[in-house]
């Protein structure tokens, strides 16, 4: 046999082998649970004690329903007898329902300088308070250039006056900070807000 022929049929077994993996970390119904025994539950909740995966699954075609392993870890592993595709359903659903409730925080950067105007202040302060307002953490920084990398501890005197103006709206998180050529600072909104 050709070498590529049996490189192509490897291929395929690998790409077969994954498929089949990835479809296993789904939940096991009908045929697909193999145990000797299991401990099977109704959909009300019923318990109907310990049986074999055969009799489950004979007693869930028979209300036709699915028979799903719910708790594979159990000993014996836990079975339900339930519709498989309205549990699915009500599944995504939950978890769609979860994730529109979620919230995505951001963090906003706010860049100062050394030797920052009054006016350039107080306008990096008026977009924090934007960005602290609408739920965002703001994260301060100051890049040193040059010589200014000598005299680092400047930088902590505009952090502190910005950290003071939006003492009412936010949070210190993490304190003024030399990381590299930069000085860092994070601020969170306050939780009342």
């Amino acid at each position: 046999m050709p070498f590529c022929v049996l490189r192509a049929n490897f291929r395929a077994a690998i790409f077969f082998w994954r498929c089949f993996n990835i479809s296993t970390k789904e939940l096991q119904i009908n045929e697909e649970i193999r145990d000797k025994e299991v401990r099977v539950i109704t959909d009300d909740g019923e318990q109907l004690g310990i049986m074999s995966a055969a009799e489950a699954l004979k007693i869930a075609e028979e209300r036709d329903l699915d028979l799903v392993k719910i708790a594979p870890q159990a000993q014996p592993p836990v079975c339900k007898i339930i519709n498989y595709g309205k549990y699915r359903f009500e599944q995504a659903k939950r978890e769609k329902e979860a994730k529109k409730n979620q919230r995505v925080i951001e963090i906003k950067e706010v860049r100062l300088s050394l030797n920052i105007d009054t006016h350039d202040f107080e306008t990096k302060v008026n977009h924090a308070k934007k960005f602290l307002a609408s739920g965002n953490k703001v994260k301060v920084s100051i890049r040193f250039r040059g010589r200014e990398m000598a005299h680092t501890e400047l930088g902590l005197i505009p952090m502190q006056r910005f950290a003071e103006a939006l003492s009412a709206e936010a949070n210190v998180e993490k304190p003024a900070k030399v990381e590299g050529r930069s000085m860092l600072m994070f601020l969170a909104p306050k939780s009342g807000k």
